[in-house]
């Protein structure tokens, strides 16, 4: 009677590896990777890119602040923005790159988000914040002066990092 219980369990351990077998092999192939739901909900799924902005560049002690950002490039890229967005991690921001330097006008159309603008020259300098602007103000937020390009970061890290203009952005768009 052993040897039949033995047998039995060997039969079906065997029927049952066969079944998962196929189960396995003839299952349909994987759906493609996708953006994390998250992602697309709160944000881009683009490429992240580091950035650091370095306070009190010129005093004892710089500090470095590091972010993860998405870099707008083109004319669309540019106009859509952080618009339509409800959510933005601390720890990230947007950073806006002009074809040269020049004088820029930003807004918050259709922007849920308050947020910072830190405006800076093509050598990395920071040439003026706007704090806290207002969500979905279609205000003309002026740069006062040529830049290359336009950080947008969560309304208060300016203040929270104690960010101020002459202080410095590096970026591989940003030529010291």
């Amino acid at each position: 009677m052993a040897r039949d219980v033995q047998f039995v369990r060997r039969f079906f351990r065997r029927a049952c590896l066969s079944v998962l077998l196929v189960l396995v092999f003839s299952a349909p192939a994987p759906a493609p990777l996708r953006a994390p739901a998250f992602a697309l909900e709160h944000g881009s799924a683009a490429a992240l890119e580091t950035l650091t902005i370095v306070t009190d560049p010129k005093g004892p002690h710089p500090v470095d602040h590091g972010l993860s950002v998405e870099v707008m490039r083109t004319e669309a890229e540019r106009e859509h923005g952080l618009m339509g967005r409800r959510y933005l991690p601390p720890d990230r921001g947007m950073l806006f790159q002009f074809d040269s330097e020049r004088s820029i006008m930003m807004w918050m159309k259709d922007t849920y988000i308050p947020l910072d603008m830190i405006f800076i020259s093509r050598a990395g300098v920071v040439t003026h914040i706007h704090e806290n602007a207002e969500p979905l103000s279609e205000a003309v937020i002026p740069s006062y002066g040529p830049v290359l390009g336009v950080l947008e970061v969560n309304a208060g890290y300016a203040r929270q990092i104690g960010l101020k203009p002459g202080d410095l952005v590096r970026h591989d768009m940003f030529k010291p």
